[in-house]
């Protein structure tokens, strides 16, 4: 199990440029479909407490999975699998930027990885959004829909991009309504 998790996470870890969000797709599909540790609806739990504790996503998703599936010795393998990567190549990245940072081919390597990385991030968003709306059937039809979580969707959105508000309190507000509308059986 130990070695799956490595592994596992070794391959987020290698393909996931862009940082966190980049890496949600493929957590997911390491997690949830390939290795069925974890089901759509907990991935989702996991994408959520990643992101609002402290650290890049990425390793606190291998972190929780870790912890969740093989206990504090899966948590430290999980990570390090996740981290290796990074470190290797940022590492060799660092040594040739340095050496070579004033050839216009290394300028333009950097610019064609720029549109992948956006497409990863909006992919993991959709994600995200289709699991909020339609649950983990992801049948999009309305009568499926869950209105509740589109409408904290929404206002968080609006809050986010329209009134600059802070990442932080809206998360902590979107987290009470929808406990509140979950006591109220709206969600």
């Amino acid at each position: 199990m130990l070695l799956q998790l490595f592994l596992s996470f070794l391959q987020i870890g290698l393909f996931s440029i862009g940082g966190g969000y980049a890496a949600i797709p493929l957590i997911q599909s390491q997690t949830v479909d390939v290795h069925g540790w974890l089901t759509a609806s907990q991935f989702m739990d996991l994408a959520t407490i990643a992101e609002m504790t402290p650290g890049p996503i990425a390793v606190n998703g291998a972190t929780f999975v870790g912890l969740k599936i093989a206990g504090l010795p899966g948590a430290v393998t999980a990570t390090f699998g996740c981290i290796l990567p990074s470190l290797i190549i940022v590492s060799l990245l660092a040594y040739i930027y340095r050496r070579y940072s004033a050839l216009p081919m290394l300028q333009s390597v950097l610019a064609s990885l720029r549109p992948a990385v956006v497409a990863l991030i909006a992919a993991a968003g959709l994600n995200m959004l289709l699991q909020v709306a339609f649950g983990e059937r992801q049948l999009i039809a309305l009568e499926n829909a869950q209105w509740a979580g589109i409408a904290l969707f929404a206002a968080a959105f609006l809050a986010l991009r329209k009134w600059k508000a802070n990442p932080i309190l809206t998360m902590v507000l979107c987290g009470a309504g929808g406990l509140a509308l979950g006591l109220l059986g709206l969600f």
